[in-house]
């Protein structure tokens, strides 16, 4: 080492500690809202703590979890500059899969991964997935922001989740609860939540579209479209579930693979659900993109939710109390399909609209009939 060589510090290697305080202090009150009595300590610990004496009260208390990140539509919010929706993408995408089996999420944690700390825009991601949590009735107990110089661009970040919850092992919702017989309904996405942008951002590349370019069908600009928030459905959907005379068997989030994938892996084998694609108008975004980029209609369904975030699957008698919930809730929900007994001649004869064995669960399947209807 020579004597005018100058010294290496952590901030010439382009890590910034400062900002990250800074970030802390900027976000700490919206972290502090999620939290209620059974939240420990502060923000800034190295441990969130969750105080679980509740769960004694349970007979046979299972705990679920659940980890997500929200993909490449975190490119359109950075394109935008816009940071403090991609939290309800984070948290609709992690709390959702918890309560599809009945479960109530007690807490979540974040992660974000950035190539250099802007404290003001970290702390709009955290105040969106804040927000986010208390829609869903969830603590946020902690998170985790890295400094990444060298391998992500200044300006690029990425975000991860993960969630804990709790439910009572006789109330488990799941395939075994699922009878021939049993309805369909499907509950409305609030667009393209978290999934296929990496088919959306290709189709406005080969167009040629920026994310500023106003779409008349749509009201407003392409990317202000596009970067919609997740519907966070957790609340709702425990709302529902906690309905006796609705008499929910299972949910089935909505997300990569789309419906008929996601579908197929809460039925158990024996059992087909028949979705009619006629039963609900697509929303225009979607009709936007396949024919932007004349995206086959089976590719965009099986990349997309078309307009169906969740679904309901419910006993026959339940159906009228279940549309009434979710209708106080302000969900808006139809009658999607039904479910029945699996006949070998019938599957075989429809393979083409059959989807089945997904996800690695090997169970029921889905069969779309009918052709789907647009705006």
């Amino acid at each position: 080492m020579t004597g005018d060589q100058p010294a290496v510090t952590y901030a010439a290697a382009g890590v910034d500690t400062e900002a990250g305080d800074r970030a802390v202090e900027l976000m700490k009150d919206a972290v502090r809202a999620t939290h209620g009595p059974q939240v420990l300590g502060g923000v800034g610990g190295f441990a969130g703590l969750y105080d679980a004496s509740a769960l004694t009260a349970y007979r046979r208390p299972l705990l679920a979890t659940s980890t997500d990140g929200v993909g490449t539509k975190v490119a359109i919010a950075q394109a935008m500059d816009i940071h403090d929706t991609i939290g309800f993408d984070l948290v609709g995408m992690v709390v959702d899969d918890i309560v599809v089996v009945g479960a109530t999420p007690l807490f979540m944690t974040d992660y974000i991964a950035c190539g250099r700390v802007v404290p003001e825009r970290i702390a709009a991601i955290v105040r969106g997935i804040a927000q986010a949590c208390a829609v869903a009735g969830t603590a946020l107990v902690g998170g985790e922001t890295a400094e990444h110089p060298g391998l992500l661009g200044a300006d690029e970040y990425d975000v991860a989740g993960a969630a804990t919850g709790v439910v009572e092992a006789d109330a488990l919702l799941g395939p075994e609860r699922v009878r021939a017989g049993d309805v369909l309904i499907g509950l409305a996405s609030s667009g393209l939540h978290s999934n296929g942008f990496s088919l959306v951002r290709k189709v406005l590349e080969v167009a040629g579209w920026g994310l500023e370019r106003h779409v008349d069908e749509l009201g407003r600009t392409i990317g202000e479209e596009i970067l919609t928030p997740t519907r966070v459905y957790a609340s709702d959907c425990l709302a529902l579930a906690a309905v006796p005379s609705a008499d929910v068997r299972v949910f089935s989030h909505i997300t990569g693979g789309g419906l008929a994938a996601n579908l197929a892996r809460v039925l158990p084998a024996g059992l087909v659900a028949e979705v009619d694609r006629s039963s609900w108008v697509v929303p225009q975004v979607f009709d936007v993109v396949r024919s932007l980029g004349g995206v086959p209609w089976p590719d965009l369904a099986n990349t997309l939710n078309l307009g169906v975030g969740m679904v309901a699957v419910v006993s026959a008698e339940g159906v009228s109390s279940a549309l009434a919930e979710l209708e106080r809730l302000g969900v808006p929900a139809w009658v999607l399909g039904h479910v029945r007994d699996a006949s070998a001649d019938d599957l075989s004869a429809a393979s083409g609209d059959l989807v089945q064995n997904t996800k690695g669960v090997h169970g029921g399947g889905v069969l779309m009939t009918g052709a789907y209807r647009t705006a």
